[in-house]
């Protein structure tokens, strides 16, 4: 009896003590096996998009008369902040702009360019810059031109002839015409979008997704007879609004255009409007999902496309980014339109689109941050300044590191619900269950190991293990973290708060422990041998 008594004090007294101290949780784990491959890393989704909008191209990369620009007009520190994205294809000159945007205006010389209303975004256009601008700009930060046709108030005639000027060498008028402006040589533009958003009702020319697939098809027909080579992409679904249906906008184009375009794009633009961080953090996944749900559309086309040896239609993501304070109708038009300034939470927004970009490279092949300067962006100037928003720095992590060949990992690590929330644009709202609070995405270039890892957690770190499946990891690593004081720090004039910062991880063999500091996103560069 007296042993029972003991038996219970004791079993009571480990009760209080477990109820009191925490024990110590598994770890999350990543697990990394090389032979799981998702499909190549296409160095296309690490690009940026110039659009006539607020202070985006004057104020922004062009600024002639400015004592920080070159004699062409380009601003110098922009330029080098531009290149340090190493923004693969750039996407140009819109958007909503290039929807009553007529190319001939903005060549020849300057003096004789008309002034425009520009009914997109409430503002003059000198067609100051223009294609020719536009492509010595691209020339200079080593980008690919990715050009969007008038498929609104716009004809077929004027796209195919924007074609002729840019990529015909010699012998036709537009061609000729190139030359006489001072540019001998044909630029050879391989990407064409075929209009911009035509689902939207806010869009000027907007169609229906039969009457837009006509047009399309009859523009592209008089584009690739005048150069066979160029891409094509299809404007997809952007009306996301009740009432709307987007993904039989996305069936109608698809068939109807199956034989004809090499891309469909997809637009998305999220924000915190309710300030529920853990729902807004998880936002990408919702780009994901709609990323499966058109890749299902695509394959049903495919089945009865005749596209002789052309790889399948891919998605380009040609839009994505965090807008939602910026929205009102004073901040939407005008020459300081779009001024969207960024925080922490934003970068690792950010984050994971790209993280989902990764995670989806057998059908994501395009990828287009919108936009370049001021304009939701993550550089901003003034006059006589300049400043990195925080989400300028996982584009220039991502952007420079993780190529090759994107790795299906396992990762185990604590869930959460998001409930019902707001996405930040018009009146979608999305739902999301199981959502991991690790991020992950890996790429493998030969014995090289790039792993990205958002710690979506606001409050705690997460200890983890990453485990090579097969090989080993065979010495140190190096360690890239973006974070912050909190969640709302950010960056401005003259202050810097949100940065990368490199850190040493040691170890080597089988696997490597690693502690992910609370919202944050960490870039590991390993070293691994079979």
């Amino acid at each position: 009896m007296k042993l029972n008594h003991y038996s219970f004090f004791i079993g009571c007294l480990v009760i209080l003590l477990i109820g009191n101290f925490p024990v110590n949780a598994q770890n999350a784990r990543i697990k990394i096996d090389l032979d799981r491959k998702i499909g190549e890393v296409d160095e296309k989704i690490y690009g940026n998009f110039v659009e006539h909008l607020g202070r985006c191209v004057y104020g922004g990369i062009y600024d002639p008369g400015n004592p920080l620009s070159d004699d062409r007009g380009f601003r110098k520190d922009v330029l080098e902040a531009v290149k340090g994205l190493n923004v693969s294809l750039t996407r140009y000159p819109g958007g909503n702009f290039v929807s009553n945007y007529h190319w001939l205006d903005g060549v020849g010389p300057k003096e004789d360019r008309p002034t425009r209303m520009e009914l997109a975004w409430g503002r003059l256009e000198s067609n100051h810059f223009g294609t020719n601008e536009f492509m010595e700009y691209a020339k200079e930060i080593d980008t690919e031109p990715y050009f969007a046709v008038n498929m609104g108030t716009g004809t077929i005639e004027e796209a195919q002839r924007w074609v002729e000027y840019t990529n015909v060498k010699e012998g036709p008028y537009y061609a000729e015409l190139r030359k006489k402006h001072g540019y001998p040589e044909p630029y050879g533009i391989k990407y064409w979008s075929l209009g911009n958003e035509m689902d939207g009702y806010w869009q000027m020319g907007h169609l229906n997704a039969e009457d837009y697939s006509k047009k399309a098809r009859e523009a592209g027909k008089l584009m690739k007879l005048t150069d066979p080579s160029i891409k094509l992409i299809a404007a997809g679904a952007s009306n996301f609004r009740p009432g709307a249906d987007p993904m039989q906008w996305n069936r109608v184009v698809l068939d109807e255009l199956k034989d004809v375009v090499d891309y469909i794009a997809l637009h998305m633009y999220v924000g915190n409007v309710d300030d529920d961080y853990y729902s807004f953090v998880a936002s990408p996944l919702v780009l994901e999902k709609r990323t499966q749900l058109v890749e299902g559309l695509i394959d049903e086309a495919m089945s009865r496309a005749d596209r002789g040896d052309r790889d399948p239609i891919y998605i380009a993501w040609d839009e994505y980014n965090i807008w939602y304070r910026w929205r009102s109708e004073e901040t939407m038009t005008g020459e300081r339109a779009l001024e969207e300034r960024y925080n922490l939470e934003d970068a690792l927004v950010i984050s994971g689109f790209l993280n989902a970009f990764i995670r989806n490279a057998d059908v994501v092949k395009i990828a287009n941050m919108a936009q370049l300067v001021n304009v939701i962006a993550p550089i901003f100037t003034s006059e006589d300044d300049m400043f990195l928003q925080t989400i300028y720095y996982p584009l220039s992590l991502f952007a420079e590191h993780a190529h090759g060949t994107s790795l299906d990992v396992y990762v185990d690590s604590d869930k959460y619900d998001t409930g019902d929330f707001a996405l930040g644009l018009g009146e979608q709202r999305a739902e999301l269950k199981s959502v991991p609070y690790l991020d992950v995405s890996v790429t493998q270039q030969d014995d090289e190991l790039i792993i990205n890892v958002v710690n979506r957690h606001k409050d705690k770190a997460i200890t983890t293990d990453i485990i090579a499946q097969e090989g080993e990891f065979t010495g140190d690593f190096e360690v890239f973290e973006i974070n912050g004081p909190d969640l709302k720090a950010g960056n401005d004039f003259g202050k810097t708060e949100v940065e990368t910062v490199s850190k040493e991880l040691k170890g080597k063999g089988e696997s490597v422990t690693y502690n992910f500091p609370a919202h944050s996103f960490t870039m590991i560069k390993a070293k691994i041998k079979r």
